[in-house]
């Protein structure tokens, strides 16, 4: 799991977890994809990814720091999230986090 201070660029673990899932980033041009951000990762996995993508997104970067991604990403602009997708994991990660 990441530690707080670690970021999408410098982060081995995250590095892997865009390299498995670099599909879901479809439109980053490739030289640029391990250095996304941890907001566009989230944002990618939660709207696009499968079930095993949303368990090794937060098996690598924890729950608590996935919802804190989740709510301060929403806040700046929610309309990034599918309404159905944004309604999940709102109710989702209130009941776990």
């Amino acid at each position: 799991m990441i530690q707080p201070t670690d970021c999408a660029m410098n982060n081995p673990e995250v590095k892997k977890l865009i390299r498995k899932y670099d599909y879901l980033f479809w439109y980053t041009p490739e030289q640029e994809k391990e250095n996304i951000s941890l907001d566009m990762l989230v944002e990618n996995i939660l709207n696009y990814g499968d079930m095993d993508a949303i368990k090794n997104l937060f098996e690598t970067l924890g729950l608590q720091k996935t919802a804190e991604i989740f709510f301060n990403a929403t806040g700046r602009k929610k309309g990034n999230y599918f309404p159905e997708i944004h309604n999940l994991f709102t109710l989702y990660f209130k009941k776990h986090v």
